[in-house]
């Protein structure tokens, strides 16, 4: 079966994680991505250890089903050929500051001129306008001016996520889904259109719970405050006899009801289990008191005969293992020639008529150069020559 973007054309000029992993998205369903890198660096992650073979394992899962070319888009040679890729390609996506692409002669204004049906996404970390436009920055930059920091984690102030949620869900998806939301437009009106995706912005989206509820209550979010970020009991995370964790989220009536009675702790059922206040600090201490009872196996053995919302936290190398995640091809076991056999994380949305698939592993740098050159009519004896120039 075909991808549900079988023969779209991307050139991802992105490196790190944000915009490759937009294109790993599309990818996965069957758009031909070509990954252009500086043919001396290459996107930055591969060199990052540890390594498998000569890459980085941040690359090997990233950029699989992608292909690699290097260019050197500040030569005269280099221009030309990317334009001429952009001739035929869908989009073009970018991840460098405001201002670079035009400053090299390939902002959207040109290149929209040569392929009016271009759709030409930047990903930013404070996007195209504005005073930060010009400013470098990380997820936790934009995690915390966006506001998400202000109120995650316990009292004792902000923590970080283990997952770079403004990189991935600011920058990242937002970006996915705008170019699907693109083509889709293009379809009806004709034409491609520029795509100004800002990490801050998307990450400010994230706070869409705690900003309606600041609408109604006008209480300025902080840690460990709320049902959701350590205030409740019945949504918390608390430590087993043997050091592990149980991940509890019993916030409907009947869950909570059914985690009470599963302990034997019916007076804990009251209604103001879901009411914040003083008494649900005693309420964690005496549940952090009765998970200190048993280990975490006693507890996953305890609460698969319960349907209350209690599972246990997970480790890496156990997640790989899990019985669902397994069964939901979620876990992935490939082999390469150079790396051998590893896993790779499986594609998570679940198409019935296109599904997605991992068709090749990432690429080693510029290996697919001479066959997309060759593609745009290129001799041997030309590449070559692009070589000894270093435009390749």
């Amino acid at each position: 079966m075909q991808g549900a973007l079988e023969g779209l054309q991307v050139l991802d000029l992105s490196r790190l994680l944000p915009g490759p992993f937009c294109s790993m998205l599309l990818a996965d369903f069957g758009a031909d991505v070509v990954k252009v890198e500086d043919p001396k660096i290459g996107d930055y992650i591969r060199w990052w250890p540890p390594r498998m073979g000569r890459n980085s394992g941040f690359h090997v899962v990233l950029n699989r089903n992608k292909r690699s070319l290097t260019l050197n888009l500040k030569s005269p040679e280099g221009k030309e050929i990317f334009q001429q890729l952009v001739h035929t390609t869908d989009v073009v996506l970018e991840s460098f500051r405001p201002g670079v692409m035009e400053r090299l002669g390939l902002g959207y204004e040109k290149l929209s001129k040569t392929n009016p049906n271009l759709i030409y996404c930047a990903i930013t970390g404070y996007g195209r306008t504005g005073p930060r436009s010009q400013k470098a920055g990380h997820d936790i930059n934009y995690l915390a001016l966006g506001g998400v920091l202000s109120h995650s984690g316990r009292e004792n102030g902000p923590t970080l996520s283990g997952v770079q949620i403004a990189d991935l869900g600011g920058g990242a998806i937002m970006a996915a889904f705008s170019i699907v939301a693109a083509l889709l437009a293009r379809r009806r009106q004709g034409e491609g259109q520029y795509i100004d995706i800002s990490m801050l912005d998307g990450s400010l989206t994230w706070n869409c719970l705690r900003w309606g509820k600041y609408l109604a209550d006008q209480k300025i979010p902080r840690p460990g405050d709320d049902m959701l970020n350590h205030g409740f009991a019945c949504y918390n995370i608390y430590k087993t006899k043997d050091g592990r964790y149980m991940a509890l989220g019993a916030l409907e009536p009947k869950f909570w009801q059914g985690f009470c009675e599963s302990v034997g702790r019916s007076n804990w059922n009251q209604e103001n289990y879901f009411q914040p206040g003083p008494h649900q600090r005693i309420l964690q201490d005496e549940i952090a008191e009765l998970f200190q009872r048993k280990t975490q196996a006693d507890w996953i053995a305890h609460f698969g005969n319960h349907d209350c919302c209690c599972e246990p936290v997970l480790k890496l190398d156990e997640v790989l293992a899990d019985p669902h995640l397994r069964a939901r091809e979620m876990v992935v076991e490939l082999v390469h020639e150079s790396w051998g056999a590893y896993h790779q994380l499986g594609i998570a949305p679940k198409l019935s008529r296109t599904p997605g698939k991992i068709s090749s592993h990432a690429p080693e740098l510029g290996e697919h150069t001479d066959a997309v050159l060759q593609g745009l009519g290129y001799s041997q004896d030309q590449i070559e020559e692009f070589r000894l120039k270093e435009v390749v």
